[in-house]
């Protein structure tokens, strides 16, 4: 785990106390989470200083609370890095890496259409995997919301065609 372990001494003099949790769970296998604050600096410097080129997805998580959002990172095929942050639900805002990453584009607009995350200087936040006519603030991922409610804001909304 020597390279693990080098990756955290980095980032670790790079952050440090805005990493708030560091895992290697297994050789090749890390997580870290930062603060909201942190999250667009450690998305650089995780490309531009420590190599981590490829972004293999994004997932977002409710917890309750608070909802989770994990950029799933690769070293060269050989490491794969989870950046975690944590976002209050009634403040789910993040800074868009799009234009450090492109290839976020598409997975930052699927966590917006199913959690509502809002990604702050993002180019493009219209409906990825919604309709278009998708009532507005329900995000079928939110723990809050279950059959019964979805089908009330979909189907009972008049002004919902199509769906």
């Amino acid at each position: 785990m020597k390279i693990e372990n080098s990756i955290i001494k980095k980032l670790r003099a790079l952050l440090g106390e805005r990493l708030i949790g560091v895992n290697i769970q297994k050789e090749r296998r890390i997580f870290i989470k930062v603060t909201r604050e942190a999250f667009k600096e450690t998305i650089k410097n995780l490309v531009n200083r420590l190599g981590f080129k490829h972004l293999s997805t994004i997932t977002g998580i409710d917890l309750g609370k608070e909802l989770e959002v994990i950029y799933h990172l690769s070293y060269k095929g050989a490491i794969e890095l989870s950046l975690k942050v944590s976002l209050p639900k009634n403040e789910a805002k993040l800074p868009t890496v799009t234009d450090v990453i492109p290839g976020a584009l598409l997975y930052e607009r699927e966590v917006h259409d199913l959690l509502g995350v809002i990604f702050e200087g993002h180019p493009d936040l219209s409906p990825l995997l919604l309709p278009e006519k998708w009532p507005r603030d329900v995000y079928p991922m939110r723990k809050e919301e279950n059959l019964e409610s979805l089908r009330k804001a979909i189907f009972e909304n008049s002004h919902v065609e199509g769906l």
